[in-house]
């Protein structure tokens, strides 16, 4: 997933708390929101001086909400429930321990959020949407019969 992608994907599930996030999509987005958020402060302490803002406040308000649903997507590729999220309210340990969970590769196959984002099919076993998925696969042997001919 590239980086225009993820941040269009996180604006079009504005509100959408259902299904998966890759990591791609978590990170590409946070970074998004971390550039954009320090040009604007840069232009806000340039303009109006030290004690005024204008645009990062607002922007903060625009991205209020999508940060917390692909931040609730991206607990759902993990397989654990959008509750979790509120360990932002730890200070310090809740934050990080959420860092770590966010960088870990989400489940292989489908969870009970939806189907793998990287491989697109409920089976888990490839196919779909593509992409690489830098975890360990399903190797499992077939379960297609094997023809009688040699």
């Amino acid at each position: 997933m590239s980086f225009t992608e993820a941040v269009r994907t996180c604006f079009r599930k504005y509100i959408t708390v259902s299904g998966r996030a890759r990591r791609a999509e978590f990170w590409w987005f946070a970074l998004f929101y971390l550039i954009v958020g320090a040009v604007l402060n840069a232009i806000d302490l340039s303009l109006f001086g030290p004690d005024t803002a204008l645009l990062s406040p607002i922007f903060g308000l625009v991205m209020f909400v999508p940060s917390i649903t692909v931040a609730v997507r991206r607990l759902h590729d993990r397989d654990m429930s959008g509750w979790w999220w509120l360990l932002n309210f730890i200070p310090l340990i809740g934050t990080l321990i959420l860092l770590v969970i966010y960088m870990l590769p989400g489940t292989n196959g489908a969870n009970r959020f939806g189907p793998d984002p990287i491989r697109g099919r409920d089976d888990g076993r490839g196919g779909g949407s593509g992409g690489y998925r830098d975890d360990d696969g399903d190797y499992s042997p077939s379960s297609i019969p094997r023809s009688g001919r040699p």
